[in-house]
């Protein structure tokens, strides 16, 4: 196939319930606006485009590269590296915040999702869709799991996949230290039915071990630091969009419900909107 123009938008952090070389997920959309998975592409490669000064954040960066169609994976959206050395890769503009998000809108609003239930029934045979975006008509909260703190089951899967790509050895544990919580949003959609879903963003992974680290390693006010990001300011302050996707497994066990979010869309709430 033709070399695909890519908007990353999505990183996802590696879990036990993914596939062997789904564990990290990288997503985003081409210039139709059309979503598109990639994987596997390794945090450790996209870490090295900002250590290497190519680009600020890889979030809302262009990226130019071969790709090939998935044969093991009947999700239209999966997609391949054709080079896993990613010397054909081009690393185009990073899109800005400006006019609360303007250019990211252009590109990830183009077909917003308002009802569960109609995305769930395309996630089936045989559309099988399994990205989109969608819109809750509300977010009522943040639910915080006690979860494993440990993933040894995974380690050699991740280790395999870091010796895929990287120079340098490390192991997956301090490479991919587990997150010993999960993290939900409960929202509703336009028919007013409540959900809850999963968020695997690599954002809220990450931001935890940043709050664990800024609060002396108190798992109880790292939370609430989390907390007061998703739930405080998101919910009160922000325009809210999911990014949802659906993982290899629990699509092909066709869940009543495979998707998780993958991703929060944050632009701040219009003004005039808070106005009525």
């Amino acid at each position: 196939m033709p070399v695909k123009k890519v908007l990353l938008t999505v990183t996802t952090y590696p879990l036990p319930s993914r596939s062997y070389d789904e564990l990290v997920c990288t997503a985003g959309v081409l210039e139709n606006g059309e979503w598109i998975r990639i994987y596997p592409m390794p945090l450790s490669f996209l870490k090295g485009l900002k250590k290497e000064g190519k680009v600020k954040q890889t979030k809302y960066t262009w990226i130019e590269l071969d790709l090939k169609k998935r044969t093991d994976d009947f999700r239209p959206e999966s997609y391949s590296p054709k080079d896993y050395e990613f010397q054909d890769l081009a690393v185009g503009e990073t899109l800005d915040t400006k006019q609360n998000w303007q250019l990211r809108k252009n590109y990830c609003l183009n077909n917003v999702y308002t009802n569960m239930n109609t995305l769930i029934e395309e996630s089936k045979a045989p559309q099988n869709k399994s990205l989109a975006t969608f819109k809750p008509a509300k977010i009522h909260r943040l639910l915080i799991e006690k979860d494993e703190s440990e993933w040894k089951p995974v380690w050699q899967a991740l280790q395999n996949q870091m010796d895929l790509f990287a120079d340098e050895k490390q192991t997956p544990e301090k490479a991919f230290p587990k997150v010993p919580y999960k993290f939900k949003y409960e929202f509703e959609d336009e028919t007013g039915k409540k959900r809850n879903l999963m968020i695997e963003d690599w954002e809220i992974g990450q931001l935890y071990w940043n709050c664990l680290k800024n609060s002396n390693n108190d798992e109880t006010i790292a939370l609430e630091k989390v907390r007061q990001q998703y739930e405080t300011n998101f919910i009160n302050n922000k325009d809210i969009y999911l990014f949802l996707g659906t993982t290899k497994e629990w699509h092909t066990r066709r869940s009543k419900n495979p998707f998780v979010i993958i991703g929060v869309f944050y632009p701040k709430k219009d003004i005039q909107t808070k106005l009525f």
